[in-house]
């Protein structure tokens, strides 16, 4: 018997060209409470890793060993990786350098990333380096971790617009792409870290990294929600061929460098859409949602999540 009422929606209508399942790489307990006033309890922040392993998501990035004095909201990173011994999800950790790694790999941690930037602006304000002295910083921790045959992960941040040089040269993306690629970087994960792109832009940006020799099978893109494309330009990297999406539960983070900024593409949203196109992610939307909403009380407000708000209004 057809499932009927709003227990069956959204309803399945496949289009051409799509993958058939797609990995949700979930960044909201670390690129998302990292952009939160609220400093979170570090058992909240297991609690919240175990209900999105439980809802599914076989990725959850958990936190970053950076200096403390740089990122206060991560700094139980040597506190809470332990009490996630029993998570049945990979465990990325974003490490800065050699310090950091050391930090990680001292935990068990077996999936890394490094955080670079595609403008001189950004990687000075960020890493206080220029684009090359912070691939070169990279591409020791790289190595190691491969030595260790720890798998790598290279965020790219600044490929759409950069708030201070404004558009950025797609050559001048590929070239650090290739760059990071070329250290040992398992995938890389393409930022519109301010939510600039459209989805021509994502077009032409995936033409000339595959034209470069990036295999979109290494690609994974990051979109922030500021002007409201980016489920658009999801959309659009899966008829290129991505796989791999970030996403950050409930909407969490945001973008400091943009005022009007809306924060990280929803994972809600994501798998909505996904769903309805019958693409397999392995994700309950049901207890991903209650996941949102219960962190959502823990951070005193309400998801900026459409699909949160819109499932968490029905049941209440």
């Amino acid at each position: 018997m057809t499932a009927a009422g709003p227990e069956a929606l959204p309803m399945r209508v496949p289009a051409k060209n799509l993958p058939a399942h797609v990995r949700v790489h979930e960044v909201g307990a670390r690129d998302g409470l990292q952009n939160e006033k609220t400093v979170v309890p570090t058992e909240v922040k297991a609690e919240f890793i175990h209900r999105l392993a439980d809802a599914g998501l076989t990725t959850v990035e958990a936190t970053s060993f950076v200096h403390p004095k740089w990122v206060p909201q991560l700094a139980d990173a040597e506190e809470l990786f332990p009490l996630l011994r029993d998570v049945n999800a990979e465990l990325p950790v974003l490490v800065p350098n050699a310090r950091g790694l050391d930090r990680a790999l001292a935990l068990g941690a077996r999936r890394i990333a490094v955080f670079g930037s595609a403008t001189e602006t950004f990687a000075s304000r960020n890493l206080n380096r220029t684009v090359d002295e912070s691939l070169a910083m990279f591409e020791p921790v790289v190595a190691r971790a491969r030595e260790d045959k720890v798998h790598v992960r290279g965020y790219l941040s600044m490929c759409f617009g950069d708030p201070w040089e404004g558009a950025v040269p797609i050559g001048q993306v590929v070239r650090v792409a290739k760059a990071l690629l070329d250290l040992g970087c398992d995938e890389l994960s393409l930022g519109d870290t301010i939510g600039v792109a459209t989805p021509g832009h994502i077009v032409a940006l995936l033409t000339a990294l595959n034209e470069a020799g990036v295999p979109t099978s290494a690609i994974g893109v990051h979109f922030h929600d500021t002007y409201g494309q980016a489920l658009a330009n999801t959309l659009v990297a899966l008829q290129q061929g991505v796989t791999t999406v970030d996403a950050s539960a409930g909407g969490l983070g945001g973008c400091p460098y943009a005022k009007s900024a809306t924060g990280n593409l929803a994972t809600e949203d994501l798998v909505w859409m996904l769903d309805g196109l019958g693409i397999e992610t392995g994700v309950d939307l049901g207890r991903l949602t209650a996941t949102s909403a219960w962190m959502a009380e823990r951070l005193g407000r309400p998801s900026p999540s459409r699909t949160v708000r819109a499932l968490s209004h029905k049941e209440s």
